[in-house]
Formats: structure tokens, C-alpha cells, sequence
């Protein structure tokens, strides 16, 4: 993994930390054909094989992302969907395109481990889209959040409305969807989108990489069932919560996982957790 040569991305795993980075700043990291591509082979690969306890995304340049490239929507380099000379059949592959590219962001929230941004400069179009896939979000002062899609004349498709709706007030949502409006730093830690916003992109990644090591830390098999727990509880009533939360306890509590903890407290050092399984790819 670390050793591979990706066209938008480098990656580095560190201390049990993935750091996946874009690395195109001269095109304000644009999101390219490669990049639907290349993201989820490289979560899918870090959460599958159990290379790393958490995840952490960053950029370089001025910009977080711009969003799709604008070459997609002209032709060049076009990932659209194949063409068909009757206009419903071409409608339906391209329904399972568009649900293809939701899958290059939807692997951040099915990922065992959690994932954390961390946003500099503009987090634009599908940026936002990627950006609200993650568990946690952090971004430096001068960064600000657009809906791009309404200022183009389409309709954002790849994620933001239904996992913006659940990070921040509805109106917010609106206001920001029908406008195409920036949404800055303040404001978005304000309404709740990030976190917390950092003066310089130094700090903001000292923090990122700070928070990541204390969550790898921690043992994997309680962290992966926070997420899996929160995620279930977004999406279900707080009775299906409840009892799924028994049942996942049922069968994944772990005694020696707890006594280790509190030993190491009492020992004042660093407890020793057993990794998360690699997971069977084939029978």
C-alpha cells in the first residue's frame, strides 16, 4: 500500500494512522476519472486488511478539492455512463452510474475504522459530497463549503443531502443547496459541520494526525462497534438501536479487551489491543 503509485493520492500509514493525500494542488485537486477509481480501492484495502486503526484525509495547496473536474462534464476524460439510442435505457445505466459514484464515497462511511478530514481552503461540489462521508471534520480558518452543483444547474447527486441532513439543520441544507452560497470556517463549526477550525493548515493537520493516534489507541474492536453503533443509530428508531446494540454485544463484548485497559491504566503505559481481523475476500 505505501509503496503504491497513485495519480491523486498519496498514502502513508503511520503509528496504526492511514494518511491519504491529495496531491494535485496545480488543479486545485480535482476529482478526475482516477480518483473515483482510486479512492475506494485505497479505503477498502486499509478497512478490509486491517492495515491501520484510523484514517486521516488532507490536501495540499490553496484548496481542499474543487470538486469534479470540469473536463467530466465536457467530455474529456468522461465518466459517464455508456450511450444507448433509446433514452431509457440510457436513463437506467446511468442510474447505476451515479450509484457507482456514490460507492467511491459511501466505502468512508462503511469503513471499519473511522475516517477524519481534515479541510483547508475551498471544500467544493463533490468535496462536500466526500467531506460528509467522514465521521469527523476539521478545517483551517480560511476554508469555506459551496454546493457547487446548484451554480452549474444540476442537482447534487453523490451524497450531500442525505448525510447533510443529518450533520447540520435542515435550513441550513436549503439555504445552502437552492443559493450556492460559501459556507466559511465560523459557520460551519457553528451549525456543526466541523468540529473545530484551526488558524494554519500545520495546525490543523497536527491536530488530525493528534486525534487519529489517540482513536488508534484505543481498542479497535470497541472503536469499529462506535461506528457501526452510530451509523445504525442515524439510520434506524431508537428501538431498533437499542436491541441492535444488545445483540452486537451478544456476541462482540470482550472481557480480556476491558481488563487489558484497566491494567494498563493502573500500569501507566500504553495498552496492547489485538488489530481488527483482515476480511475474507473469497470462500
Amino acid at each position: 500500500m505505501t509503496t503504491t503509485e497513485w495519480t491523486c493520492f498519496d498514502v502513508t500509514i503511520e503509528d496504526k494512522v492511514a494518511h491519504i493525500r491529495l496531491k494535485r494542488p496545480e488543479a486545485l485537486n480535482t476529482m478526475v476519472r482516477a480518483f473515483w477509481n482510486e479512492l475506494p480501492q485505497i479505503v477498502r484495502d486499509i478497512s478490509d486488511n486491517a492495515r491501520a486503526r484510523c484514517i486521516v484525509i488532507s490536501s495540499t495547496g490553496k484548496h481542499f478539492c474543487a470538486g469534479m473536474d470540469l473536463a467530466v462534464f465536457q467530455g474529456g476524460g468522461s465518466t459517464s455512463a455508456p450511450a444507448s439510442q433509446d433514452k431509457h435505457v440510457n436513463a437506467e445505466a446511468m442510474r447505476y452510474h451515479v450509484r457507482l459514484l456514490q460507492d467511491s464515497f459511501s466505502c468512508l462511511d462503511q469503513a471499519r475504522i473511522p475516517v477524519i478530514a481534515a479541510i483547508q481552503g475551498g471544500c467544493i461540489g463533490g468535496a462536500v459530497d466526500m467531506t460528509s462521508a467522514c465521521d469527523i471534520r476539521y478545517c483551517t480558518a480560511d476554508a469555506f463549503f459551496v454546493i457547487q452543483e446548484i451554480n452549474i444547474g444540476m442537482t447534487a447527486d453523490v451524497g450531500t443531502f442525505p448525510r447533510l441532513c443529518k450533520l447540520i439543520p435542515e435550513g441550513w441544507v436549503r439555504e445552502l443547496a437552492y443559493t450556492g452560497r460559501r459556507l466559511p470556517a465560523q459557520k460551519a463549526r457553528e451549525i456543526g459541520l466541523v468540529n473545530e477550525v484551526f488558524d494554519t493548515h500545520e495546525q490543523l493537520l497536527e491536530h488530525a494526525l493528534g486525534t487519529a493516534r489517540e482513536i488508534a489507541s484505543k481498542a479497535p474492536l470497541a472503536v469499529t462497534g462506535s461506528k457501526v453503533m452510530i451509523n445504525y443509530a442515524r439510520d434506524h428508531s431508537i428501538a431498533d438501536a437499542l436491541d441492535y446494540i444488545a445483540v452486537w454485544q451478544t456476541g462482540m463484548f470482550s472481557g480480556p479487551h476491558m481488563a487489558e485497559a484497566f491494567k494498563a491504566k493502573a500500569e501507566k503505559r500504553e495498552a496492547d489491543f489485538p488489530d481488527l481481523a483482515p476480511l475474507r475476500k473469497e470462500m
